[in-house]
């Protein structure tokens, strides 16, 4: 008897990956106005430098179309951990300044007895 194999539905190939749209209103608009304006540029100019434009232009005409932009996916995420650590450092500051505020309050009321060691030293030691 032959084995029937399970096939399996492919969810998103890597180009569908990202469905969150980052890229809204007037950027998208422009995205999509730059890159048909790169692209016809990059046609009509040919050679190399044209292949380069039509290239630009896709890569901006694909932003429009899509609404996401990995660069912009990148800078997000940077910034977001940048908030992140400096809120940590700001609460790192804010201990710091309430174990100093504790320190400070607790050598006020400390006593010291015996000797001072820099006014009278131990003899024979």
């Amino acid at each position: 008897m032959s084995e029937l194999k399970r096939v399996e539905r492919i969810e998103s190939t890597p180009l569908q990956t990202h469905t969150e749209q980052n890229v809204q209103g007037w950027e998208r608009i422009g995205s999509l106005a730059g890159g048909v304006v790169m692209v016809g540029k990059g046609l009509r100019r040919g050679g190399i430098f044209g292949l380069i434009q039509v290239a630009i232009g896709g890569v901006a005409l694909a932003r429009g179309i899509t609404g996401h932009s990995s660069a912009k996916s990148l800078l997000e995420k940077s910034r977001q951990d940048m908030d992140n650590v400096r809120a940590k450092i700001q609460r790192a500051g804010e201990d710091l300044s309430r174990l100093k505020a504790n320190a400070e309050a607790a050598t006020k009321t400390a006593t010291v007895t015996g000797n001072d060691a820099l006014k009278s030293p131990k003899t024979g030691v």
